[in-house]
């Protein structure tokens, strides 16, 4: 019997979870919040394939087939990873968070395993295969360009992915966090 009595007692001791009355719009707040900052990324990514595209052309890639090979990685791992949140975008749409809690909850915790996928699986890959590219243009450019320009494209362009890849790692820990939020 004192099992019981110790057991009810540490029952009773546990704080209370206070619903917060503004849940389902501070839900809806976060949701439209992750929509734009993906809607953001993916407009990043098609300027970003727009100018490569440009690039293609300008250069006349299509006489090199190294130089195509290399610059159809690039703007093909763009072009994925902007699928890719196109349809997490369209999943978000789709939520109904007017559902019960626990279906919601359920709902949520696949949509946040989907995204774990996406960021620790296909990004990096994704991020591989566009540097995949970029350093099998080095060569070109090295023979087209003066060795200082030359330089100036090499260092900038290590600065530039260390930045965007702490930048990016950021942004998705910010993402994650808000999807455990949702989710819980």
């Amino acid at each position: 019997m004192t099992e019981f009595k110790d057991l009810k007692s540490k029952w009773e001791q546990q704080p209370e979870v206070e619903v917060p009355s503004n849940g389902l719009e501070d839900i809806i707040k976060k949701i439209t919040f992750l929509k734009y900052k993906q809607r953001i990324g993916n407009v990043v990514l098609l300027t970003t394939v727009s100018i490569l595209i440009g690039f293609f052309f300008y250069i006349n890639a299509y006489s090199n087939g190294l130089v195509t090979f290399a610059l159809s990685l690039m703007i093909g791992s763009l072009l994925i990873r902007v699928i890719l949140e196109y349809v997490s975008i369209k999943e978000l749409n789709q939520l109904d968070v007017t559902t019960n809690t626990s279906t919601f909850s359920a709902i949520m915790a696949r949509y946040y395993k989907r995204r774990i996928n996406i960021h620790y699986i296909f990004t990096p890959i994704i991020m591989l295969l566009y540097i995949t590219g970029f350093v099998i243009l080095l060569p070109f450019f090295k023979s087209s360009l003066s060795e200082g320009f030359y330089t100036y494209i090499l260092v900038s362009s290590i600065c530039i992915l260390v930045i965007m890849v702490f930048f990016i790692g950021r942004q998705i820990q910010k993402e994650l966090h808000i999807l455990k939020q949702i989710k819980h």
